[in-house]
């Protein structure tokens, strides 16, 4: 069995220590990759750039993205990962400050699984990353390994 495996798109580096933390402390994942901006995290994704050498079959079981990113914007991000045959099972959770109803609606359209706005309080947000790593880390079928190959 394969490691399970979160991607992480954030660049606020309180929100990132606060959901390394919230993962660890409740056993979600054992690994956690990092992507500070859009441009890395497509790099990642499509094993292209710093991650040339890793293995494109190794996908992500989860993508949690923030939407404000720097270089390449979290939609922008979405919609490449979304439109690659490599890429385009895995899914989305879009963990965002922004509550603007455009973002929600672009977010589903383009292919986002869940929309989830990042709570202001330390504790609501560490119960949300819990319950999202329960959910689709735990309980969701989610896509054989194989079918990234």
């Amino acid at each position: 069995m394969t490691e399970t495996q979160i991607l992480l798109i954030e660049d606020d580096p309180l929100d990132m220590e606060l959901a390394l933390f919230a993962l660890q402390e409740n056993k979600i994942a054992n690994h956690v990759q990092v992507a500070r901006d859009g441009e890395e995290a497509l790099d990642f994704l499509f094993c292209q750039g710093k991650y040339s050498s890793r293995d494109k079959a190794h996908q992500p079981h989860l993508v949690l993205l923030d939407l404000k990113i720097p270089k390449i914007d979290g939609l922008e991000v979405l919609r490449q990962l979304k439109n690659n045959e490599y890429t385009k099972a895995i899914p989305v959770v879009i963990l965002t400050s922004s509550v603007l109803d455009r973002d929600v609606i672009c977010g589903y359209k383009l292919g986002a699984n869940s929309y989830i706005q990042k709570p202001v309080d330390f504790k609501q947000f560490k119960e949300i990353i819990k319950e999202l790593g329960l959910y689709w880390l735990k309980f969701n079928r989610g896509v054989p390994e194989d079918a990234f190959t």
